[in-house]
Order: C-alpha cells, then structure tokens, then sequence
C-alpha cells in the first residue's frame, strides 16, 4: 500500500492520529470491532489501558492474518465506555500504539458509548486497512 497522511496547517495539529489518509492498494481489508476478548473468549484486564492493548492487539492479529501490517492501517474507530477515562489514560494508550503499530497513525475517531456487546468491555476497535 501506498499510503499519504495528510495534516493540514489550517487544522489543530493532531496527536496520536492523522487528519486524512490518502491510500492507494489493490486490497481493502475490513477488521471487525475487536475488544479485549483473549482466545477463550473472555475479557482481559480490568483497566482500559490493559484492555486497549488486547483490543488493539487483537485487531492487528485479523490484520495480519489478512496479510497487513500497522501501516496499511487507513482508518481505526475507538469506541469507549468513557471519553473521560481515555484523555485520563491518553499518553499511556498513546504509547501502547507506537509500540504495537508505530507512529504511521491511521485516520482515527474515538467515540463515547453506553456499553459494549460484552458488558466487561471497556473499549473496541474497529477499521480499515488498504493492502497492495
């Protein structure tokens, strides 16, 4: 994949994520929501933190297994039980990220809902991935 991250100067300069991702590849991967489930099924961890780091390694598993890497990654959606706990943990999320997927940061969202589909869950990840 080719991709192009695009941060105008007219925007607020962006943190952990990119304004628009221009990306050019013959194969779209759709990775569906993924949350802090391990391979039994059941959640793991009890802070978001922890459980950001399964989700997210979760989600980079199915990307993997399609023949991606982080960096086809276009678009990631955070959906999180509390916007008010993710600010509180943003620089330690920030730095799970870099460490599993590195600093090409996808065009991103993170959104505040009421639960998730497993009442546990603290956070899902959900996105899109352009391959070559």
């Amino acid at each position: 994949m080719s991709a192009e991250r695009i941060n105008p100067g007219e925007l607020s300069p962006p943190t952990g994520f990119s304004h628009a991702v221009v990306a050019t590849g013959s194969r779209v991967v759709f990775l569906a929501g993924q949350t802090a489930l391990d391979g039994d099924g059941k959640i793991v961890g009890d802070t978001l933190p922890e459980q950001f780091e399964q989700a997210l390694t979760n989600l980079l598993t199915a990307l993997r297994a399609a023949g991606g890497t982080p960096a086809d990654l276009a678009r990631v959606t955070v959906y999180a039980t509390s916007v008010a706990a993710y600010r509180t943990h943003a620089a330690e999320l920030g730095r799970i990220w870099r460490t599993a997927a590195g600093r090409d940061y996808p065009a991103m969202a993170v959104v505040e809902i009421v639960r998730l589909w497993d009442e546990r869950a603290l956070v899902e990840l959900d996105g899109f991935a352009v391959l070559p």
